[in-house]
């Protein structure tokens, strides 16, 4: 790996006061240590977003119905969505991976691919979501998403998620996974009354109860089955796979950082090829982000997911490899740091 040394000694052999990008020129730091070289490249870029339904929405822990999943996706693919349009907008290209929809799209779209596990996940509150089976399909969903992107020519990968009921799932995996307390685990997500934040409150403690009651801290495939979305699982795959391939990967919200926590299980090394690019609203996040070792770089109050939040990134990342890359050097001028203001 290139010495942070060697890269923080070249930025500040930029011709600009040393420090003067300020967080800019922390992102171009992590960029080039995701990358090992002092020359990254982060285009092309593909956003891939993982989609899926949870049994757990039976229990009343959101507000909406398992059917807006299948809205979004179809709002998604066809180009209409929060996610579709800055991808658009910032030339990254994007498609939608249904993994567990109860209502699957009824679209024919290049961009939708319909690889779905079950019709959803069961309900976690009351039995394991989904069987070691169902878990490493979906890992290997993510994995082989992860390779056609690669095989398409992708510098820099975006792992997206949507499916009502998920920051259950992601409440669960942040208190097994990274020990947030409970009452710290639990936040708004796609909306709340108290009635519904106490069903998510509920089912997050009965569900992770149950497991620490089974193993303890000595969390298995099987614990993260017994509480994963379909999609968290095949973008726990996607990221374990895009490390392997020395891919730059652009974190997102908490669903992301959920699936992250899972991938960092599978495989220490993920972290190192990752750049947190927010901290969300939901209050689990941070000590999410504080388990995996990444500081976010934006903290917007930010909470859609799709891949919304790294997309908002993605200009700041380009921007950054064009200075760090083109950008003259004292040394070639003959310029001291005694003459810069």
């Amino acid at each position: 790996m290139i010495p942070t040394l060697s890269i923080r000694s070249h930025i500040d052999g930029l011709i600009k006061p040393q420090g003067s990008l300020g967080q800019w020129e922390n992102l171009a730091e992590r960029i080039c240590l995701t990358q090992r070289t002092l020359t990254p490249v982060v285009s092309p870029a593909e956003l891939i977003v993982f989609v899926a339904d949870h049994g757990v929405v039976q229990s009343g822990v959101s507000l909406w119905p398992s059917t807006v999943t299948t809205i979004m996706a179809e709002q998604i693919a066809v180009g209409f969505s929060a996610s579709a349009v800055l991808a658009k907008q910032y030339g990254v290209d994007y498609r939608v991976v249904d993994v567990g929809t109860i209502h699957p799209p009824k679209i024919e779209h290049p961009k939708f691919s319909d690889r779905r596990v079950a019709a959803g996940t069961r309900n976690l509150r009351n039995e394991s979501a989904m069987t070691l089976h169902e878990f490493r399909q979906a890992l290997s969903i993510g994995v082989d998403e992860a390779r056609m992107t690669f095989v398409r020519g992708a510098k820099v990968v975006i792992g997206g998620d949507m499916g009502i009921g998920n920051t259950t799932s992601a409440s669960c995996l942040a208190r097994l996974l990274a020990d947030v307390p409970l009452e710290d685990v639990i936040g708004n997500g796609a909306g709340t009354t108290e009635q519904t934040l106490q069903a998510k409150r509920d089912a997050v403690q009965i569900a992770t109860d149950h497991v620490l009651e089974r193993c303890g801290r000595s969390i298995d495939e099987a614990a993260l089955a017994a509480v994963s979305g379909f999609e968290i699982v095949a973008l726990a795959g996607f990221y374990v796979q895009a490390a392997k391939q020395k891919q730059t990967i652009l974190l997102d919200g908490m669903i992301a950082t959920a699936a992250a926590l899972i991938a960092q299980k599978i495989s220490r090394d993920v972290v190192d090829h990752m750049i947190a690019a927010h901290q969300s609203e939901e209050p689990a996040h941070a000590g999410m982000l504080a388990q995996l070792g990444l500081q976010p770089m934006l903290k917007w109050n930010m909470r859609l997911g799709e891949g919304t939040g790294a997309l908002a990134l993605y200009p700041l990342v380009t921007g950054a490899v064009a200075w760090l890359t083109q950008m003259a050097k004292l040394s070639d001028l003959n310029l001291s740091s005694s003459h810069q203001e």
